[in-house]
């Protein structure tokens, strides 16, 4: 009997990179590292609705080889294997079920799903990554939410390396997926209308991510337009962003993607000292907070241009923000996070 089977998008043989797997890996290979390889056991849902075809097999097999499950699914996921682990467990004694929520969905995703919610409310523990979140899901009734808010297995930069650039241009960047809902365009016009109203260069721009593959062509229109202080520095590795990132002076997260929660680009920016502007979109006023960032109205470019220009004229209004982002990232590494679910699985 295994202590934990945890069904999730692993996407074996694939470099997949986007949010869903990377964390469902990570937070797996920490439960390994603390239950030990061969008490956890990994059910890949890789390949989409033909894959849900096996899910009722894949879920008596965890129930059957499990005290605990715990599922990381997307939106089709979890219509399909909440009900069918809530009806199954009735056969399989002092099983326990968990869920880690991944984006910002749910709320608003049980709402005409009553069917859903019922299922989710026999749960043993929903892991939601922000209190907001928490706190939108017992206003409709659920009693088993706890707050395990995002991680990863970064290395916090030392103080003593902190970089306090405040000669212009100032370097800004963005770390995120590059797609238009993630305010990619945004950030280009805000950063542009800025330099315009200053009469210089004071900014300066780089853009980093995987593009997104339908919107390829929009990215490419866009980056014609271009000025030669704003470029794409293509994908940087997940164990380089640290030594990327500790170099600008702050990271602008303009989105506006429906599905934002809490985004590991922040935790990348605070464990490089690096404060975070950002659009008050869903979470982000929770989790960019004013030790370590600054908030703008959601898709408003001038707003943000305003604060650039006040930033040039002022630059320790980021940079007095350096050292608390170091603090901020403490929170979120990996063996912090993960202990919030491992206080609540049962092993031997």
């Amino acid at each position: 009997m295994k202590i934990i089977s945890v069904i999730g998008h692993f996407a074996h043989g694939r470099n997949a990179l986007d949010g869903q797997t990377v964390k469902t890996k990570i937070i797996t290979e920490e439960l390994q590292r603390s239950l030990g390889r061969e008490q956890v056991l990994k059910i890949d849902t890789h390949g989409g609705w033909k894959t849900l075809v096996k899910a009722p097999f894949q879920t008596i097999s965890a129930l059957k080889n499990s005290r605990n499950i715990l599922i990381f699914p997307a939106q089709n996921g979890l219509r399909v294997y909440a009900p069918l682990l809530s009806f199954f467990r009735r056969f399989f004694r002092g099983r326990k079920l968990h869920y880690v929520v991944i984006g910002g969905w749910l709320p608003s995703f049980l709402t005409e799903r009553k069917n859903l919610a019922k299922a989710l409310k026999k749960f043993d523990g929903i892991y939601a990554e922000t209190v907001t979140m928490k706190s939108a899901l017992e206003k409709q009734g659920f009693q088993n939410v706890f707050v395990m808010p995002n991680c990863k297995k970064l290395t916090v930069l030392a103080e003593e390396d902190l970089v306090f650039p405040d000669k212009e241009p100032l370097r800004l960047c963005t770390f995120s997926r590059v797609m238009r809902e993630k305010g990619i365009e945004d950030a280009v016009r805000a950063v542009t209308e800025a330099n315009k109203s200053l009469g210089r260069t004071a900014f300066s721009l780089d853009i980093y991510g995987q593009v997104d593959e339908n919107q390829t062509e929009w990215f490419e229109t866009l980056q014609k337009t271009f000025p030669d202080y704003i470029r794409y520095g293509g994908l940087i590795p997940f164990d380089k962003s640290v030594e990327t990132l500790k170099e600008y002076f702050a990271l602008l997260f303009p989105t506006y993607y429906e599905g934002e929660c809490f985004a590991g680009t922040l935790i990348d920016a605070y464990s490089a000292g690096v404060p975070v502007i950002a659009s008050d979109w869903k979470y982000n006023t929770e989790l960019v907070n004013e030790n370590v960032g600054y908030v703008y109205k959601t898709r408003d470019n001038a707003a943000l241009a305003e604060l650039l220009n006040a930033m040039a004229a002022d630059p320790t209004m980021i940079l007095k923000k350096k050292k608390p982002c170091l603090q901020e990232a403490e929170k979120y590494k990996i063996e912090k996070a993960v202990s919030v679910l491992l206080d609540r699985i049962e092993g031997d």
